[in-house]
């Protein structure tokens, strides 16, 4: 059997500010969205140019609870290839809950408190 990752499922209390957070931490944009015509519910579905991984951001009309999407220790990580701009974006938005410096990493949290930690492009473990 072989497996790959094709999407990282989070619920989200607010759409619009999570898509634009995707947008703008990740480089992420809106690739297509499904839900029953109601409206009761969506999955939107973003994606970048760096990978064919997506995100799908699951939105439940009249949902006022927060998520338990996880957070330091579940997360989802992404490799950038500029950490020094990445950091420098991520402080301008406030969205670092976490830094290991020893490592070279560090953590955001989006809208929902989803914890996301951002990698150098060249990160290896145990090397």
């Amino acid at each position: 059997m072989k497996a790959r990752i094709i999407h990282w499922c989070i619920h989200v209390l607010d759409k619009e500010a999570s898509i634009a957070f995707y947008e703008r931490a990740l480089g992420f944009h809106v690739a297509h969205e499904m839900g029953p015509d109601d409206g009761s519910w969506s999955n939107t579905y973003l994606v970048n140019d760096q990978s064919p991984f997506e995100i799908e951001l699951t939105w439940n009309r009249g949902r006022t609870e927060p998520y338990a999407n996880g957070g330091r220790d579940t997360h989802i990580a992404f490799a950038v290839d500029d950490m020094e701009a990445a950091r420098k974006l991520h402080e301008d938005m406030g969205c670092i809950v976490f830094d290991n410096p020893r490592m070279g990493i560090y953590f955001i949290a989006d809208p929902d408190g989803s914890w996301i930690e951002i990698i150098p492009g060249d990160f290896s473990f145990g090397e």
